[in-house]
């Protein structure tokens, strides 16, 4: 559910932790510990709080976008999986995307269209379809990236999801582009 001031502040209470303090707390938790199960549970989190526009301006300011371009070059993959959900839910705002591009999140993006992880892989085909656009779509309608994506379009028999989201992609930023 979407959340707003007024929701917050009854959520809160009086005396309560802001959202921007209670997310402040799961970054500097997340970059001082170095138990990987720990790591993955504060990710997640974070990804889940990406989803809400609400939560958008908090995680700018926070520099959350920028964790999660960091953790796709992990070598554990559920902190991938945790940081391209974190890209997708918090892309459909082009602020954010624009963030992930300039901080040079498309390259490891693309890579993650490899990921070995289902949800990995639903997750970065979200987030290009939001992602792409014409500032940056030299950079993501490579020849090599448009054949994965149209792989996976084709491969309806292996994942409908993979299928779907891949056909959505290319109606979206290939039609009338061949």
């Amino acid at each position: 559910m979407f959340t707003n001031d007024q929701r917050q502040k009854e959520r809160t209470g009086r005396y309560g932790t802001s959202r921007v303090e209670f997310l402040q707390e799961l970054v500097t938790q997340f970059q001082n510990t170095s138990a990987e199960e720990t790591r993955e549970k504060i990710l997640a989190n974070l990804a889940n709080f990406a989803y809400d526009p609400y939560n958008y301006n908090f995680l700018r300011q926070l520099n959350v976008l920028e964790l999660f371009i960091d953790c796709l070059t992990e070598p554990n993959e559920k902190l991938v999986e945790f940081g391209m959900g974190g890209i997708c839910n918090s892309c459909v705002d082009p602020a954010n995307s624009a963030i992930v591009t300039k901080f040079g999140g498309i390259p490891p993006i693309i890579h993650c269209l490899s990921s070995p992880v289902r949800n990995t892989v639903n997750y970065t085909l979200g987030a290009l379809y939001y992602i792409c656009n014409e500032f940056n779509k030299e950079e993501i309608l490579k020849p090599e990236v448009i054949d994965i994506i149209r792989r996976y379009a084709a491969a309806e028999d292996v994942s409908v999801s993979f299928s779907n989201l891949a056909k959505a992609f290319l109606d979206k930023h290939l039609s009338g582009n061949e």
